[in-house]
Formats: C-alpha cells, sequence, structure tokens
C-alpha cells in the first residue's frame, strides 16, 4: 500500500473516532468542542489533541476539566497511537469501553472524578496494556472486583481506584507490580487480609487503603516497604498488636491508622521512624503508656484521642519543638498537664479533654503564642483561669473548659481582634459577672457559661455580638428583667442576636415580664436553613456537649446542627403573659417556658410554629382552654401542660395529642377528656349518649343484655308449665 494513502486513513482514523467522541457529548458549557473541533481544521489543531511530530498521529488526549456531560464510545479504542488520555473531571456517565484498554501504546489513563459506572474487564492487563504507566479511575461508580490480571500490567508506576464501590478481596498479584510508587485503593468495599505479597512492592512510596472493611493483622513484612512515606489505613476493621516492625520504615512520614480496631501498646520502635511527621492511632483501643519515643525533634502531629491510654504525659514531649498538633483526648491520663508545653512554640492545637488531669492549667501555656484550639474539659483541674487566655485570643479561636474545678473571675483580658468563635466554661465554679470586654469577640459563635455560680442582670451588651448562635446562662443566678431598658428614650437594635440559634437561660432569677422582643425577632429561629457546604462555619463542625430540658430531665446535645433552634426561659419567676408574636418563630424546634409564674392563655399562634417537636408549658398559672390550632404541630413528640389552671376538653380530633399521655396534663383541675380519667359533661344540646359506667365489656350494652334475660325467661316458664300439666315426657327432655 502506498505509504501517502496510508498516513491519510490513520489520520482519517483518529478523525472520525474524535468526532464520534463529541457527538456523545451532549453538554459543553463553555463551547471549547463544539465550536473547535471541526473538519475545517486539521485535527492536530484541535483543543486538547496533540499529534506526534513524525506520524502526525493523536498522541495524546487531555479534555480534563471542561464540564463535558456524555458518554464515552467504544470507537474512542481506534486512536492506535494514543500514549496518553485524560478526561478528568467531568461528568462522563455510563460504562468505560474495554476497546480503552486495548491501545498498546497508552502509557496513562486517567479518568478521576467523573460518574462512570462499570465493571473493570476480567482480562485487564492480559492483552495491550504492557506499556501502562499510570492507571487513575478513582470517583467514579466502578464496581465489581479488582481483576486479578492487573499483576500483568509489569510497567504501572500510579494505581488508584480510590472512592468507588469496588468488592471482594485485594488480589495478591497486585504485588507483581514491582515498578509501583502509588497505589490508593481507599473508600471503596474492600474485604479480607492485606495481602503479604504487597510488601514486595519495595519502590511504593504511598499506599492508602482507608475506609474499607480490611480485617485481619497487618503484616509484619511491612518492614520490607522501605521506600515507603504515606501508610493510610484508618476506618478499616483491622486486629492485634501494632507490630514492632513498622518501626524499621525508616522513610515513613505519615502513619495514618485511626479507627481500625488496634489494640495492645503502641511499640516503642516507631520512634526509631526519624523522617515521621504524622502519627494517626486515635479511635482505637490502644492501652498502657504513651511512650516517650513517639515525641521525637521532626514530629508535627499526633493525634492517640478515644483509646486506653494512662499514666502521664511523657516528659519527652518538651523535645517535639515541631509541634503544631497534639490530641490525647477521651482517655485516661492523669497528673498534671507538664509546664514544658509552654515550650512548644509551634503548637496551633491542644485537645486533652476528657482525662483525668489535676492540677492548674500551667502558667507557661501563655507563651504559646499561635495557639488557636485549647479544649481541656472533662478532667479535674482547678484554680483560676489564667488571664493570659483572655490575651491569647487574638490567635485562639476556641477556648474549651468545660467540667473542671474552676474557679474565680472570668478573665477580663478580652483584647480588640479578639478571634474566639467558641467559648465553653459550663460546670465550674466561676462567679462575678460577665466581663464587656467579650465584646470584642466579634467572631463569636458559642458562649456557654452554664452551671456556674455567676451572678450579673441579663448582658444586653451581647446583642452587639452578631455572628452568635449559641447562648448558654442556664444555672446561674442572673437577676433581673429582660427588658431591654430604654436609655436616652432610645433603643439599640429592632432584630437583636440575629443568627441566635440556642438560647437557655434557664434556672436562674430573672424576673417580670417576658422578653418579647427576643421572642419576636429571633430571625434564625423564623427561618433556618441548614447550609452543610458552609465549611468556614463553627456553628456547623460544634461537638461540645449541651444539655437541654425534654419531658422533664436533662438531655444531652452532642452536636448541633444548623437548623437545631431551642428557647428555655424555664426556673425562673417570669410573669404575666405569653406574647402571640411568639408565633412568628416558625423554625423554633423546642420551647420551655415551665416552672414560673405565667398566667393568661395559651397563644393558639404556637399552632403556627409547624417546626416545634417540644413544648413545656408546665408549672404555671396559664388558664383557658388548650387552642385547638395546637393539632397542627405534626412534628411535635414532647408536650407538658401539666400543673396549671388550664379547663376545657383536651383536643381529641386525631393529631399528635392521641399520643401523649396523661402526664402531660396531670394537674389542671378543669380539663377533662383523653388522656385522662375525668370526663367531660355533655353539651344539653347534644343527643344523650352513654355512659362509660353503663358498658359492660367486649361491647355487650344494657340493652341487648336485658333482651336476652327477658327472652330466656319466657321460654323458661313456657317449659315449667308443661312440665307441670304433663309430667316429664320424654320427647320434652
Amino acid at each position: 500500500m502506498d505509504c501517502t494513502v496510508a498516513f491519510v486513513t490513520d489520520t482519517n482514523i483518529d478523525r472520525s473516532s474524535l468526532l464520534t467522541l463529541k457527538s456523545h457529548i451532549t453538554s459543553d458549557p463553555h463551547n471549547l468542542l463544539t465550536k473547535n473541533w471541526s473538519n475545517e481544521t486539521s485535527v492536530c489543531n484541535w483543543i486538547g489533541v496533540t499529534c506526534d511530530s513524525r506520524s502526525n498521529r493523536v498522541s495524546k488526549l487531555n479534555i480534563s476539566h471542561m464540564q463535558l456531560v456524555g458518554t464515552i464510545p467504544p470507537e474512542i479504542g481506534n486512536l492506535s497511537s494514543l500514549v496518553s488520555l485524560d478526561m478528568d473531571e467531568n461528568s462522563f456517565h455510563g460504562p468505560i469501553p474495554p476497546s480503552i484498554f486495548n491501545m498498546s501504546s497508552i502509557q496513562v489513563i486517567t479518568l478521576t472524578g467523573n460518574a462512570l459506572s462499570s465493571k473493570l474487564p476480567i482480562d485487564l492487563c492480559m492483552r495491550s496494556l504492557r506499556n501502562l504507566k499510570t492507571l487513575r479511575i478513582s470517583f467514579n461508580k466502578l464496581y465489581g472486583e479488582i481483576p486479578s490480571s492487573l499483576g500483568q500490567c509489569s510497567s504501572l508506576e500510579v494505581l488508584s481506584l480510590y472512592n468507588n464501590s469496588l468488592v471482594g478481596e485485594v488480589p495478591k498479584e497486585i504485588g507483581n507490580l514491582t515498578h509501583l510508587t502509588q497505589l490508593f485503593l481507599g473508600y471503596n468495599r474492600l474485604t479480607g487480609n492485606i495481602p503479604n505479597e504487597m510488601c514486595h512492592l519495595h519502590m511504593l512510596n504511598e499506599l492508602w487503603m482507608e475506609s474499607n472493611k480490611l480485617t485481619g493483622p497487618l503484616p509484619r513484612e511491612i518492614q520490607n516497604l522501605t521506600s515507603l512515606r504515606d501508610l493510610t489505613l484508618y476506618n478499616n476493621n483491622l486486629t492485634g498488636n501494632i507490630p514492632k516492625e513498622i518501626g524499621y520504615v525508616s522513610n515513613l512520614e505519615t502513619l495514618s491508622m485511626a479507627s481500625t480496631g488496634f489494640n495492645g501498646p503502641i511499640p516503642k520502635e516507631i520512634g526509631n521512624m526519624t523522617s515521621l511527621l504524622s502519627i494517626w492511632l486515635d479511635n482505637n483501643a490502644l492501652s498502657g503508656i504513651i511512650p516517650g519515643e513517639l515525641f521525637t525533634a521532626n514530629i508535627e502531629s499526633i493525634d492517640l484521642s478515644n483509646n486506653h491510654f494512662q499514666g502521664i504525659i511523657p516528659s519527652t514531649i518538651e523535645t517535639s519543638l515541631k509541634l503544631t498538633y497534639l490530641n490525647l483526648a477521651n482517655n485516661s491520663l492523669s497528673g498534671f498537664i507538664p509546664s514544658t508545653i509552654g515550650n512548644l512554640y509551634s503548637l496551633k492545637t491542644l485537645v486533652l479533654h476528657s482525662n483525668i488531669f489535676i492540677g492548674e492549667i500551667p502558667s507557661s501555656i501563655c507563651k504559646l503564642s499561635s495557639l488557636q484550639f485549647l479544649h481541656l474539659s472533662s478532667n479535674s483541674l482547678h484554680g483560676s483561669i489564667p488571664k493570659c487566655l483572655g490575651e491569647l485570643s487574638k490567635s485562639l479561636q476556641v477556648l474549651h473548659l468545660k467540667e473542671n474545678n474552676f474557679e474565680g473571675l472570668i478573665p477580663p483580658t478580652f483584647p480588640k481582634g479578639c478571634a474566639l468563635t467558641s467559648m465553653n466554661l459550663n460546670g465550674n465554679n466561676l462567679d462575678g459577672t460577665l466581663p464587656q470586654t467579650l465584646g470584642n469577640c466579634g467572631k463569636l459563635q458559642v458562649f456557654d457559661v452554664g452551671s456556674n455560680a455567676l451572678q450579673d442582670g441579663f448582658p444586653f451588651w451581647m446583642e452587639g455580638l452578631t455572628d452568635l448562635r449559641v447562648l448558654v446562662l442556664r444555672d446561674n443566678r442572673f437577676n433581673g428583667s429582660m427588658l431591654l431598658p430604654i436609655a436616652n428614650g432610645e433603643r439599640t437594635s429592632d432584630a437583636p442576636f440575629v443568627k441566635l440559634q440556642v438560647f437557655d437561660v434557664s434556672q436562674n432569677e430573672f424576673s417580670g415580664s417576658l422578653p418579647t422582643r427576643y421572642l419576636t425577632t429571633f430571625p434564625a429561629m423564623i427561618n433556618a436553613k441548614e447550609d452543610v457546604s458552609d465549611i468556614t462555619n463553627w456553628f456547623i463542625k460544634y461537638e461540645e456537649s449541651m444539655e437541654f430540658v425534654l419531658k422533664g430531665t436533662n438531655q444531652p446535645l452532642m452536636r448541633i446542627l444548623k437548623t437545631f433552634t431551642t428557647i428555655d426561659l424555664s426556673e425562673n419567676k417570669f410573669s404575666g403573659e405569653i406574647p402571640d408574636s411568639i408565633g412568628n418563630l416558625d423554625s423554633l424546634k423546642y420551647l420551655n417556658l415551665s416552672h414560673n409564674r405565667l398566667t393568661g392563655k395559651i397563644p393558639s399562634s404556637l399552632g403556627s410554629v409547624k417546626a416545634l417537636e417540644s413544648l413545656d408549658l408546665s408549672s404555671n398559672r396559664l388558664n383557658g382552654e388548650i387552642p385547638q390550632k395546637l393539632m397542627m404541630l405534626n412534628f411535635l413528640s414532647a408536650l407538658n401542660l401539666s400543673m396549671n389552671d388550664l379547663v376545657g376538653e383536651i383536643p381529641q380530633s386525631g393529631g399528635q395529642f392521641s399520643t401523649f399521655d396523661n402526664s402531660s396534663f396531670i394537674r389542671n383541675s378543669g380539663l377533662c377528656g383523653l388522656p385522662l380519667t375525668k370526663k367531660c359533661k355533655q353539651d344539653p344540646m347534644a343527643p344523650p349518649q352513654e355512659s362509660e359506667d353503663s358498658t359492660f365489656v367486649d361491647g355487650f350494652s344494657w340493652r341487648p343484655v336485658v333482651l336476652g334475660y327477658g327472652c330466656g325467661f319466657l321460654i323458661g316458664a313456657s317449659i315449667g308449665c308443661l312440665v307441670m300439666e304433663y309430667g316429664s315426657p320424654k320427647w320434652l327432655l
């Protein structure tokens, strides 16, 4: 055949294959291919297309990140000179055509970040993929098993099948890929053990197998992975101890094995890994003492939280001058927080909550000028809160000292430019007043000082904290009126606390009328919307537990989502009526006004608060009837109207009211109807009804019973007369 004809024919095949691909694209929002891929120009000038300079054949196709939508036609396999295929980060769907894996020249196939759904061919790498070096099909919808034939792609250096729906065991044949440097199999549904054969991959730098269902021990042969820098196995079901042999992987920089099921002690040999930068062993069943060898000179991050460690923080911590993140929370660590921790000048996060630490917060902590997150809650710390923590708030974003034995005043040293977003001092012995310098913390979203001994009026000045979402003052000695005093004949903003969603001032000594201004205008309780995409919002990630009263008992709330809304004014001395305007808060979920001195009727506008799940108005002096409009509260799961002066019949027309027992209504002498045993008096204009006392079991009323007795008496009397007249005839007997 004439070479010129063959050349033209091959070029036309490439053109035809690409035009077929173009025809399968249903959306090209930027018109990148629509306008450019045309018969009027050479295929080698098309966007995303690269041709070999000698053969003029298409050698590279890169149409990544173009927001294309469509399917991949099998004709793409006709690009027989293709060396690199990159279709990353589009919206291609449907199956991957097997013809892609038949291109003998192909070295790079990367289809990551699409919606491709199919199995990988069983004979993958058994035909033409001898030159394949990179195979990336992550973040798609692949299913089925990983084919064992992958072990025949002898040139493979990068294999990424991350974040799909692959099942079955990891094929041991992967151990034949001796050139492999990166292996990403995480976020699938793989089962079985980690095959020992994988420990033959001496050139492997990164191994990610997290979030699968892998079982069994970590192979001791892992010490053979001498080039390994990143080992990520978290969220699996591995068992046994961490083998000491892992300490001989001398080049390892990241060890991530959280939530895997490991138990027993941490081998001190891990300290041999002088290159180690990050250790993530949280959420296991590890025990014993924390080896001092972990705190090397190069270590930057350590997370050993949620284990069973005992003993003290090793003194060797002072040598880890590069440490930026330390989390030892939720263990059984004891003793003092070492003062040498103040020498860790790079430390940004210190999390030691839920242990048994004693003593005071060391004053040396004030030297940590880069500290952003300090969480020491749920220990046995005492003394006063160092004043310097207020001064540190230019960098400090989270200060959680909940459930300790701190006493004295809250530091008044919060400067302008304060960066605090969350402050939780709940459950201590703090007294005095709230420092108004907290008004400098304009980014504050969570403020919880519940269960202390603070004595102050209501902090109206906090209305200026426009980002505040959680305000908890419960169980203190706050007193006085919550009605904003008029200053110079003017009031402040008519829309206070514009983002507030948790408002708890219960168990204090507030008096006077209810703060109508708040119960009317909380904007975030009028229209609360979930926005989990707002990852910069601390409130969404707020996981410190708080308590609220539900069904008469304190219930812990471990996570507050953005749509959670509650108002708790219970156990104060409020008087007067509940304002009708409370019905404006249509996103409110929990309302507790119990144990006050409220009078008047229950406002029917509460029936407009469609999101309401819990309503407690008990132990007040409310009167009148229960509004029928409350029947519209379809999400109401807890109701307490007991111990008031309510009258009339409890609404009976279906809805949630039929699910509440008599404890929701007792001690209201004028209430009647189910579920109470007290029956309501009949309407004199209504037709007569049989009383419950005139009804027999199993639905038999007095009428059929009397009728039965009457008929029986007549029949019996007749038979008696016949017997007396004729003796005892056999036919009668």
